[in-house]
């Protein structure tokens, strides 16, 4: 069974790359046969840093996208990660209705994970809100990312009915734990994957390198709950 995981959230800023450069890693960390997808044609932050495993769609072109499909009925025990850009929602929306996406899920046997990453402000939450409204009837995945890097108080969406209504819908919730800043920007400058920047002892150094480490199995607790 193929798993689709899209890397979503709607608003720009929130981390999306981030938490799919993260989930890749894992999963080729842990041997899982991993295929990545990036949406987004101006920065391909995704496959900039896992160019061996990522193709560019242009979530525009309903052929496009219909790549990931192919992925999933030809390689049936892949990880299928899709990086979403901001603003792609409405046309990813077109995708899956008018291809009856769920369906044909179910006749290749294989599951959809919607990830929303977001931020600690009120427009991810929104966001969130309308997402589920909208696959409330799926059988989609949700799976909600707070993500520590772009906001460090969630007490107020922890404590809103948008929170309750992600759990009556079975929601997975993760929270991602902030790399240090400054680290964080230095694997970015080097163009490093994060095993590239907890092993390369030329640019890192043993303290960085150790804390690389430190964050990818605190991030990998968390994958292991529903991944493994």
């Amino acid at each position: 069974m193929a798993r689709i995981h899209f890397i979503s959230g709607e608003k720009g800023g929130v981390g999306k790359s981030f938490t799919a450069r993260i989930l890749a890693q894992y999963l080729i960390d842990s041997e899982l046969p991993f295929v990545g997808f990036d949406s987004d044609q101006s920065h391909s932050t995704f496959s900039r840093f896992y160019s061996d495993f990522n193709s560019l769609i242009d979530v525009d072109d309903f052929e496009s996208l219909d790549k990931i499909l192919e992925v999933a009925e030809n390689k049936p025990r892949s990880e299928i990660v899709v990086d979403l850009a901001a603003q792609t929602a409405r046309k990813l929306d077109e995708w899956i209705e008018q291809s009856d996406l769920f369906e044909i899920l179910n006749a290749i046997d294989s599951t959809a994970y919607l990830w929303h990453v977001m931020d600690d402000g009120a427009d991810s939450a929104r966001l969130l809100e309308a997402t589920l409204d909208k696959f409330s009837d799926s059988p989609v995945q949700l799976v909600v990312v707070k993500n520590m890097g772009r906001g460090n108080n969630f007490e107020l969406f922890d404590k809103s009915s948008i929170f309750e209504k992600a759990q009556e819908n079975k929601a997975i919730f993760l929270t991602l734990p902030k790399l240090q800043s400054a680290l964080a920007q230095k694997i970015d400058f080097y163009n490093f994957s994060f095993w590239a920047a907890a092993n390369n002892a030329k640019a890192m150094s043993t303290a960085e390198r150790q804390r690389v480490k430190v964050w990818k199995n605190n991030c990998y607790d968390k994958f292991k709950r529903f991944l493994a």
